[in-house]
C-alpha cells in the first residue's frame, strides 16, 4: 500500500492511501491536488475519512464527496478496532483518544497516519482534558516496529525541535533530525520519535534527572508523562 502526502493551508498534511485501483482519503484538504493525482493514476476513491473532526482537517469531505462516488467514514464512529480493504490490502483503523475523543490513527505495511496525536517531533495539545487516555494512546502508537514511518496532521517540525532542544540540551538527536527535514516530505520514523520527542521520551534516564532536579513527580511513566505535559 503507498502513501501520497498533500500540504495545504500553510502547515496541514493530508493524505491518500492507494493501491492499485482503489485509495483512500484522510483529512483531503487539498481537493484538486488530489482529483488531479487519482485522475493521472486511474485511481478510485472508495472512503473519505477523518483523524479527527476539526474544521482544518474535515475541510475538504464537502466537495470531495460531491465530485466523486466515495463512502464517508465518519471518525467520531470509531470506536475500536476496524478495518478498510483497498483492493486487497487492508488499512487498519483504532481509536487514538487525547488530543480529541475522536481521534483515530490508521496503520498499515510500516506507516502510521496519526493526524494530531503523534506529530513529527511533538504531540497534540490535549483538547479532550483526558491525559490518561491521551498516554494509553500513545503507548500504543510507540509499541510498532521503530521502523514504522510516522505521518502527521502538521509541519510542526522546526518549531518542536526548538522546543525539544530547549528541554534537552545535551541530546546529539536532535541536530540529525534537523538535517533530515524536508519541507517536501513530513516524515520520520519511530525511532526518530523516540530519539527526539520529549513527549515520547519519559523513560530516558536524561529527561528523568530533569524532572527530579525540579521536585517534580517522576515515579511512574504517566506522572513522569503529565509533567512533561503541564510544564512544556
Amino acid at each position: 500500500m503507498l502513501v501520497k502526502q498533500f500540504k495545504y493551508s500553510m502547515d496541514n498534511l493530508g493524505y491518500l492511501i492507494y493501491s492499485n485501483t482503489e485509495g483512500v482519503v484522510i483529512d483531503g484538504g487539498a481537493v484538486e491536488d488530489i482529483l488531479s493525482f487519482v485522475q493521472n493514476r486511474n485511481i478510485k476513491i472508495k472512503y473519505i475519512t477523518n483523524t479527527h473532526l476539526h474544521h482544518d482537517h474535515t475541510s475538504g469531505n464537502g466537495n470531495l464527496l460531491k465530485k466523486t462516488n466515495a463512502r464517508f467514514i465518519d471518525c467520531k464512529k470509531i470506536k475500536s478496532d476496524q478495518e478498510l480493504h483497498i483492493d486487497q490490502e487492508t488499512l487498519k483503523i483504532f481509536h487514538t483518544p487525547g488530543h480529541t475523543d475522536d481521534c483515530i490513527t490508521f496503520q498499515a505495511d510500516n506507516f502510521l497516519i496519526t493526524g494530531d496525536t503523534l506529530f513529527n517531533g511533538t504531540i497534540g495539545n490535549c483538547f479532550s482534558g483526558d491525559l490518561d487516555a491521551f498516554f494509553k494512546s500513545l503507548k500504543r502508537l510507540i509499541s510498532f516496529p521503530k521502523d514504522t514511518k510516522i505521518y502527521c496532521g502538521h509541519d510542526y517540525v522546526m518549531e518542536s525541535m526548538q522546543i525539544a532542544q530547549d528541554i534537552e540540551k545535551d541530546n546529539l538527536f536532535i541536530k540529525e533530525y534537523i538535517k533530515k527535514y524536508n519541507s517536501e516530505l513530513i516524515v520520520s520514523t519511530l525511532e526518530d520519535e523516540l530519539n527526539v520527542n520529549p513527549f515520547l521520551r519519559f523513560n530516558e534516564p536524561g529527561l528523568i534527572k530533569i524532572l527530579q532536579q525540579n521536585d517534580i513527580l517522576s515515579n511512574t511513566e504517566l506522572a513522569r508523562f503529565k509533567a512533561i505535559m503541564e510544564i512544556y
